[in-house]
């Protein structure tokens, strides 16, 4: 008998037929003689539907109202999965995050779980029953209701295995697998047997949508065994996401080409070059809780320099505000620009650590395209740049044939 974590995502219980579905899927894993406990999140559009029922009440919604509103369509789902299983007589029982109890810090809107506990999930699985919990949520030290963030039920489902030591955890989707890159841009792309937590943690850091980030955090540290499938197949081994295998690291050199279109770049023009200036910009930047990705400070000449970053798109104007109002006039910066239309492409792979000249590669196939980089950032296994929006595809596209992502595995 296995423990079986299974986390569904909108698309999956995007109507009652579908959530049937998932009603006969789980109960076929019960009948094996399974336990299992499903996560689910809300029903595909209805986050979107009570964020915008929000914005009509209030122009900037009250955090911890819209937890309390967002909150509320994953508790729709839990209640008609749970009467779904019943129908096919198997004992269920829907939890909310604060019900598990699912403790959260108190960033409303994005919070990230301290800890879980599982008494009440696993009392309910020796009592045969199949555990039923709302993805997405969860509960501040205070009893106030708080949200994970977008795609945060990833986040839920590997937390839960995590806690209670689960053998598996299936990440149902809309994808029968993690790919190459995004089959809708280059329809050549592969699904891969499997790739490691390192690749899956820098292609869902640099844009890949198929898993949260946090998710794989949280899988990468608690070594939960985490599986890629998808909810419209009845078959299929979907993306094996494992520790780092040895061969095959010498079969593939880069696993994937993430990318994501959201990015702002930001550039603090005529900064004075000396030590504690960049805490001096991104302190107020971090403290309005928003989250800075690639950096790059240029040389300096006479005793100025220009110091650009990117954020996400949604927070561009949000950041622009406070480094125009209140860092500008405090460390004397000639100027403030940005550009809310910029890209990041990035190549991914553990290959990269036993072989040279990815990065020349990388620049080569975009300059034969004509396409300029703005900023690049580099780790062990990635190599990330800015680009305009206009060229993303174009990008996406060159670099996947170039790395040879087109043919199949070995």
């Amino acid at each position: 008998m296995a423990l079986i974590v299974q986390k569904y995502g909108g698309t999956s219980v995007g109507s009652p037929d579908r959530i049937k579905n998932v009603a006969r899927r789980v109960a076929k894993f019960k009948a094996l003689g399974n336990q299992v406990v499903v996560v689910v999140s809300a029903m595909s559009g209805e986050t979107n539907r009570l964020v915008a029922l929000a914005h009509e009440i209030q122009k900037h919604p009250d955090p911890r109202e819209l937890d309390v509103i967002i909150s509320t369509g994953e508790q729709v789902t839990i209640g008609l999965l749970s009467m779904a299983l019943k129908e096919h007589g198997v004992k269920a029982k829907s939890y909310t995050g604060a019900q598990v109890k699912i403790l959260t810090d108190s960033a409303h809107t994005k919070a990230r779980i301290v800890s879980i506990d599982e008494q009440n999930i696993m009392g309910d699985l020796e009592k045969d029953c199949v555990v039923v919990v709302a993805g997405f949520q969860g509960v501040d030290e205070h009893g106030n209701i708080t949200t994970l963030g977008r795609g945060g039920s990833d986040t839920t489902g590997v937390a839960i295995a995590a806690a209670l030591r689960a053998d598996e955890c299936q990440i149902y989707t809309d994808v029968d697998g993690v790919y190459t890159t995004d089959p809708r841009v280059v329809p050549e792309a592969r699904r891969l047997k499997s790739i490691t937590f390192e690749e899956m943690l820098e292609m869902s850091s640099m844009g890949s949508k198929v898993l949260q980030l946090r998710s794989v955090e949280f899988a990468g540290k608690y070594k939960v065994k985490l599986r890629v499938l998808s909810s419209f197949e009845e078959e299929g081994e979907g993306t094996l996401i494992t520790v780092e295998d040895n061969d095959k690291m010498e079969q593939a050199i880069i696993s994937g080409i993430a990318f994501n279109r959201d990015e702002a770049k930001i550039t603090v023009m005529g900064v004075p070059d000396k030590p504690g200036i960049a805490y001096q910009i991104l302190g107020p930047v971090s403290d309005a809780n928003i989250d800075v990705d690639i950096i790059i400070q240029n040389v300096g000449e006479d005793g100025a320099t220009d110091f650009s970053f990117t954020v996400h798109r949604n927070e561009y104007a949000k950041a622009m505000d406070i480094l125009k109002s209140k860092v500008q006039p405090h460390i004397g910066a000639r100027e403030v620009i940005g550009d809310s239309r910029a890209a990041k492409v990035s190549v991914v792979g553990v290959g990269m650590r036993s072989h040279v000249g990815i990065a020349s590669k990388m620049f080569r196939t975009l300059a034969e395209e004509g396409i300029n980089i703005q900023m690049i950032s580099t780790s062990e296994i990635k190599i990330s740049v800015v680009i305009d929006e206009k060229y993303l595809e174009l990008a996406v596209r060159v670099l996947h044939k170039a790395f040879g992502l087109d043919q199949e595995e070995a």
